[in-house]
């Protein structure tokens, strides 16, 4: 039976073959996967921002509280770090293509759904639940998996560009999106979003491959021809084997600890509840989510110079001193909102935009310093902690503005979470060279 695989690999050897033919530069094919990853890592941080945007125009509407609200939310950031783990896994065994194609499927189903939803556990299960599972699907798993088959030179230059796509996504779509809002409704966001999915689907199944042998192509860089490995049958196994050791160890613990504390005041805190608190001090929603927008621009700059920082200090103080510093900021928010945007809250913004994620590099590097070969699986469970914990204050930021009818008790308190975080990474153990990790 003839494959799409097997029609590129016959049509790249018959090219090779032709005699009298001087063999052509041309961008290698690696690039143009690299491309589509990047794009669809867009996508899924694009769907992943519009939550925030609707707990207003939900609440208005079908008057369902914030926590309602933020309770989906919260169901979909704890899903989109629950199935990272196992969507490597997934692609072991089913492949990239078919993996991403029915993800991106699956969030154009759940958001398309949105429209005509009327009761508040039709959000839980169209957004929460579906578009969950399908940005989860397309998290770090993803990028990770097309770097190590596609590349073995520029590794590094990859991941950094595949990682900054989340927040080009986020960048791209918050001001679209609040646009549409304010303009038209909600429902013309939640079919943009999926309508964006639905675009992406056939450059994935076109573009996109599972491994260069799919097309007869060596990796890039690579001196020999790499045979595609075969269909993985255990690695949903050994992804919970190796969670089971890492949880016997000290340092498990308190990584997947301040890493929670990171989404809380990330993912769950600002990106969920930010432009809604703003919008009580009157501030126009376009103009919130674009500051937020602003958020993606400078954490790309703030991850790449904390990777320079962690070659060169301990990755244990560079945690403490981010945290810190994040949760001093937080505590002088409250005083920072209003109804226009002022110099100081734009000196919180690039500030917080450059702590965003610079605790990825350090937390990275403790991983591979305690687990070793293990590290990039423990890196994901720690990564689902973060995601946990970002699902926790999504849904509680939610309850409390009900309850006291601001946010001010969350920023205090997410700023409380932020200096225990820095005591936190402190106690880390350093692995002593040839030693074992203290449990």
């Amino acid at each position: 039976m003839t494959t799409p695989e097997t029609t590129d690999a016959v049509a790249a050897a018959s090219e090779l073959r032709k005699p009298g033919r001087a063999p052509r530069r041309r961008v290698h094919r690696a690039w143009f996967v690299a491309a589509v990853a990047f794009v669809t890592i867009i996508g899924a941080a694009a769907f992943r921002s519009l939550p925030g945007l609707l707990i207003n125009p939900l609440h208005d509407e079908f008057d369902w509280s914030r926590g309602t609200i933020s309770a989906a939310v919260s169901v979909n950031l704890a899903l989109y770090g629950l199935t990272a783990p196992f969507a490597a896994a997934l692609m072991d065994r089913f492949g990239i293509r078919r993996v991403v194609a029915v993800a991106l499927a699956v969030i154009a189903l759940g958001s398309g759904l949105t429209v005509w939803m009327t009761a508040a556990w039709q959000l839980m299960l169209y957004w929460g639940l579906l578009v969950g599972l399908g940005t989860g699907s397309m998290a770090l798993a993803f990028a990770a998996t097309v770097t190590n088959r596609w590349f073995t030179e520029r590794r590094g230059l990859v991941t950094g560009i595949l990682t900054a796509a989340s927040a080009s996504g986020q960048l791209i779509f918050l001001p679209l999106l609040s646009w549409i809002i304010e303009t038209y409704d909600w429902r013309p966001a939640a079919v943009t979003v999926s309508l964006a999915a639905l675009t992406v689907i056939p450059f994935v199944w076109l573009l996109l491959r599972d491994h260069p042998a799919d097309v007869g192509l060596k990796p890039y860089g690579a001196k020999e021809f790499v045979p595609k490995p075969a269909p993985v049958q255990g690695a949903a196994r050994r992804t919970v084997k190796v969670l089971f050791s890492a949880m016997r160890t000290g340092p498990f613990w308190l990584l997947a600890g301040t890493f929670a504390i990171c989404g809380a005041s990330t993912n769950g805190l600002i990106q969920t509840h930010f432009v809604p608190a703003a919008h009580d001090h009157n501030m126009p929603i376009t103009a919130a989510a674009s500051l937020l927008a602003v958020i993606g621009v400078f954490d790309v700059v703030g991850t790449i110079a904390s990777g320079w920082f962690t070659d060169r200090y301990d990755p244990r103080r560079l945690l403490a001193v981010y945290y810190a510093l994040r949760g001093v900021s937080l505590l002088f928010l409250p005083l920072l909102l209003a109804p226009t945007v002022h110099p100081p809250m734009i000196f919180f913004i690039v500030f917080y935009g450059l702590d965003w994620v610079a605790t990825v590099p350090p937390t990275v590097a403790l991983c591979r310093e305690h687990y070793g070969d293990d590290s990039a699986i423990v890196f994901g469970w720690v990564l689902a902690s973060h995601q946990v914990g970002a699902a926790l204050v999504a849904f509680l930021g939610g309850m409390a503005r009900d309850v006291f009818g601001s946010y001010d008790v969350v920023w205090y308190a997410s700023g409380a979470l932020c200096a225990a975080a820095a005591l936190m990474a402190l106690v880390i153990r350093r692995r002593p060279v040839g030693g074992v990790v203290a449990a």
